[in-house]
């Protein structure tokens, strides 16, 4: 017998036995449902709903049917009172948002009409306003929710009359604090001997419910009306980038009250699968979010993050001036976009939480550390002569980073680890298996309580990371030699409510940098597992310092090292300086420097050493956003010491003239007018240049397939301003050889 039929069942003929397993079925697997789970599926989509039967009989139907029911109240017509100047939409400041439907705020009264075929009889009539969101409405979880205006009769959500005339009333509804946030469909039932009669399905009187920073009851609520206006309801941001000794902005236009960016925020819920039920917690809704506005975990999030410089096949980071065309064309395609890296991500993520109510604002960290190994130390590799070993140097200091801040209770945590939350969408580390992060309480980690959910301890080591040089000697053993404890989280910054200018936040996140709270902080949280290098190192007696630069692409310049010897003996140090190309993540591309003098300082004595670098150098090397990042390091050969310095040089870019004329008003005609000069020799191939500016006209772009050396564009748009107020005119141009050109105009409006 062979060893095949051996193993087959006693009752099964040699000759049916297949030869092979059965074939597994092709394709992707099926989707998990909770069929077979629970009795009612578990609603996930905003956009699905289902139908209240118009009539629902108390009893059966006698022999001739239900009696003829036109004596009884009917509903003839229903008016949401949802046009911009009602008063819904101002008192819940929803009036900005361009909509075909009412938008109001929970925990907050609005009102709605209704007519009926004759006048309401409160002793005799009954009726209930309903609203159902997602499939499957149930009243047990908060989808289906009938409004009652007798005191004797009501839900979570209050209602009453506030006024009559003639057949119509007036009814006040108060949605309850912490309801869900979402698309609503509100029907009229009324109540006959017979049965419930209500409205038909009718698209005109779907509604959305936002979370309500005006309100005590919701956990959004921010008790701060210029805050509030500047995190809930301004459109235009500045994002600001570069280094911490040369700060520069980038405008963004949020479009969160754009036509169809609603719908594209439940949408990003809805493609999450994330439960309606959730929807009303900011804290859930918050942490999906951040997980979604990336697609590292899969094809479903909104960005895809590229930082390789090759954009061919999407539109350059750099290139965004904006959200909107970012969640539209999200939503339509079905697609993630591409490209982003991490202004972008929190720029659109911000967009998103202002849209849906919750407040927020863009953070930017410079000298953020990103530490892979999850201590508390940056680490640099240096050789045994002091030069740096890029390739076994793994862990980076990026030259700034952009997360979120929201503002919410955390009811989940200790009192007084609610208010601002970080939130991150950018894709660094996995937080419980997905590319996310927070939210994070900025209390918690100003005070080292990194305990606490959600990813502080990541979060800290961003702002409060060592940079700790390591000696390798040749049999692989490493020594810390220096620890510089005030390079990584420098300055954070986000833009000053009600103005175009910075403001610094440093302090919310760190106590001053040597002081005795920062060293209890640094305490707690060795406390909860991280770690620093406490090496006590013996300063050494000569300083390096790297000058401060202003550089504009193309130019040649001078670097400066200046050797302070603070001992009164001669010192002697063979430096090696090095000059690379970097990504603003502080990753090397190319190094296109490397110098090693040897310097002599006389005692207590100073020397400069000048380090000419050349356009030609660099300039072919350089990737967008143009970082060169110069290290310099030396060993003393007295002492056998270690002497360090770091200096980020973001070369400037040329600026775009953006003008437009002169003061308008509401619906007359403008112009804006784009002008550039190509400031090199040589001709810059497939520039695109767009334009936008809230309130004032959409996305407009242009396509210039060359643009020969020192040869100027003008581009001129008309557009007719929406609405009065001051707004601004932004516009970037983008090319393969040239990155993050910007400009932009203020301009008022008139009613």
């Amino acid at each position: 017998m062979s060893d095949r039929a051996a193993t087959l069942p006693p009752d099964t003929p040699p000759d049916t036995a297949p030869d092979t397993a059965p074939p597994r079925p092709s394709g992707p697997p099926p989707k998990t449902t909770n069929r077979g789970r629970t009795a009612v599926p578990v609603s996930s989509s905003n956009s699905d709903s289902t139908d209240i039967p118009e009539f629902e009989p108390f009893g059966f139907p006698g022999p001739r049917g239900f009696p003829p029911m036109t004596e009884y109240l009917d509903i003839t017509e229903v008016d949401m009172l949802k046009e911009r100047n009602e008063s819904n939409k101002i008192e819940h400041h929803t009036e900005l948002y361009n909509s075909d439907y009412l938008v109001v705020r929970r925990g907050q009264e609005f009102q709605v009409k209704i007519k009926f075929n004759r006048p309401y009889k409160p002793e005799t009539d009954k009726f209930a306003v309903e609203f159902v969101i997602g499939s499957n409405p149930q009243y047990s979880k908060g989808t289906y929710i009938p409004v009652f205006i007798t005191k004797d009769r009501q839900s979570s959500w209050a209602g009453r009359i506030t006024n009559t005339a003639g057949n119509t009333v007036t009814m006040g509804i108060t949605p309850a604090a912490n309801c869900i946030v979402g698309k609503y469909h509100m029907y009229v039932a009324v109540v006959t001997p017979f049965g419930i009669r209500r409205t038909r399905r009718d698209e005109s009187r779907n509604l959305y419910i936002l979370f309500n920073p005006w309100a005590t009851a919701d956990a959004v609520f921010l008790d701060d009306e210029k805050e509030r206006q500047e995190c809930v309801l301004n459109e235009i941001g500045i994002i600001y980038h570069g280094a911490y000794d040369d700060v520069a902005e980038r405008d963004w236009n949020y479009g969160q009250f754009n036509y169809g960016v609603l719908d594209a925020c439940l949408y990003i819920m809805d493609r999450s699968d994330m439960p309606i039920t959730d929807r009303g917690d900011p804290v859930r809704v918050t942490r999906k979010a951040s997980a979604m506005l990336n697609s590292r975990d899969d094809d479903g999030g909104v960005l895809v993050g590229n930082w390789s410089g090759d954009y061919t096949y999407g539109v350059a980071p750099t290139s965004w001036t904006g959200s909107t065309e970012i969640l539209l064309t999200y939503e339509s395609t079905k697609q993630p976009i591409c490209y982003a890296q991490c202004w972008v991500y929190a720029a659109v993520f911000n967009s998103f939480l202002r849209c849906l109510g919750i407040p927020s604002r863009v953070i930017t960290n410079f000298y953020s550390a990103h530490d892979n190994d999850g201590n508390l130390k940056t680490d640099i590799i240096l050789d045994e002569n002091g030069r740096i070993d890029r390739a076994r140097t793994r862990d980076s200091i990026w030259n700034y980073h952009c997360w979120n801040e929201c503002f919410m209770s955390r009811p989940d945590l200790p009192t007084g680890f609610g208010g601002w939350q970080v939130v991150d969408a950018t894709p660094q580390e996995t937080s419980d298996g997905m590319y996310r992060c927070g939210p994070a309480s900025v209390h918690a980690i100003k005070h080292g309580q990194i305990c606490f959910p959600f990813d502080a301890a990541f979060v800290f080591a961003e702002v409060n990371s060592d940079v700790v040089f390591y000696s390798r000697s040749k049999d692989g053993t490493m020594e810390p030699v220096k620890v510089n404890r005030t390079h990584v989280g420098r300055m954070v910054l986000t833009k000053t409510p009600g103005e175009m200018t910075r403001r610094d936040i440093s302090d919310q996140y760190k106590f001053p940098e040597g002081s005795t709270e920062e060293r209890t902080v640094l305490e707690k949280a060795e406390e909860y597992g991280c770690q620093r290098e406490k090496s006590d190192l013996p300063e050494a007696d000569v300083d390096l310092v790297l000058p401060t630069l202003e550089v504009s692409v193309g130019d040649d310049f001078e670097l400066s090292l200046e050797f302070v010897n603070r001992s009164d003996q001669e010192r002697t140090v063979d430096a090696y300086i090095s000059g690379s190309v970097v990504f603003y993540t502080g990753v090397s591309s190319t190094e296109f420097l490397f110098s090693t003098p040897s310097v002599t300082i006389g005692p207590n004595k100073s020397v400069k050493e000048l380090v000419t670098v050349e356009s030609r150098d660099y300039m072919k090397h350089l990737v967008e956003q143009a970082n060169l990042h110069f290290i310099a390091t030396g060993k003393i050969k007295e002492t056998g010491q270690i002497v360090t310095a770091m200096k980020v040089v973001t070369l400037h870019n040329p600026k775009l003239t953006v003008t437009v004329s002169a003061v308008g008003k509401v619906n007359e005609e403008m112009m804006a007018k784009v002008e550039f000069t190509n400031p090199f020799t040589t001709s810059l191939q497939g520039v695109s240049i767009r334009m936008e500016g809230p309130g004032l006209m959409p996305l407009k772009s242009r396509y210039y397939s060359l643009l020969p050396g020192h040869s100027s564009l003008t581009w001129s748009e008309f557009f007719v301003p929406q609405r009065a107020g001051i707004s601004r005119v932004m516009a970037s141009l983008d090319c393969p050889e040239l990155r993050q050109v910007s400009g932009q105009a203020s301009v008022t409006i008139n009613p």
